[in-house]
């Protein structure tokens, strides 16, 4: 009995690891691999100052507002490795530590180094449409162990698509708000 409860508590805390991001369990084995997103959104901006908005707290300074979604390990010139922060609610903060890429102005990629799944990799591409940015969020997510990794997939991934949206809603009126000052500016200098 003691046995079964000390195994019971061992694979709970296992299983809370792995839901902050804190052990994850890359076995290679019975490999699901799941599409995340597509979020596609119109932003009335150009791919120039979406980018910088995407970009401004990864390769500069990152805002204190954001100390509890971000921080940033090592940077470079167009890579960063970042820790990012998601709240699951009840006390659960999820960690995950990934690599971003920023090839200017078109497209951000990241690439999970370790989190709550073994397998993900995404990108942001900026497509310029018109005096505007068509902004397409796609990704991938794999998860071992057959049925029961896709069981637990399907639960990250909603949440994780949940994330990047949410993410979306705060990067395009920054970057309108910025385009539209920048607008006003030039019109006011003709």
């Amino acid at each position: 009995m003691i046995r079964t409860a000390s195994r019971s508590g061992l694979a709970a805390g296992a299983a809370l690891l792995c839901i902050r991001g804190g052990l994850t369990l890359d076995l290679g084995i019975g490999r699901r691999v799941r599409p995340l997103g597509p979020i596609a959104r119109d932003i009335a901006a150009s791919p120039e100052t979406v980018f910088d908005v995407i970009a401004g707290p990864y390769l500069g300074k990152t805002p204190r507002a954001m100390a509890d979604k971000l921080r940033v390990l090592e940077r470079g010139s167009d890579m960063v490795l970042a820790e990012h922060f998601t709240d699951l609610g009840h006390g659960l903060i999820a960690t995950t530590l990934e690599t971003v890429r920023f090839e200017r102005p078109n497209r951000v990629s990241f690439h999970l180094v370790r989190g709550p799944v073994p397998h993900v990799v995404e990108t942001y591409e900026l497509t310029p449409d018109g005096e505007g940015t068509s902004f397409v969020y796609s990704g991938e997510l794999g998860v071992d162990l057959w049925a029961l990794g896709s069981w637990y997939g399907d639960l990250v991934a909603k949440s994780w698509n949940a994330t990047v949206a949410a993410a979306i809603e705060e990067i395009a009126p920054e970057a309108e708000r910025l385009a539209g000052r920048t607008r006003a500016g030039s019109s006011a200098d003709a």
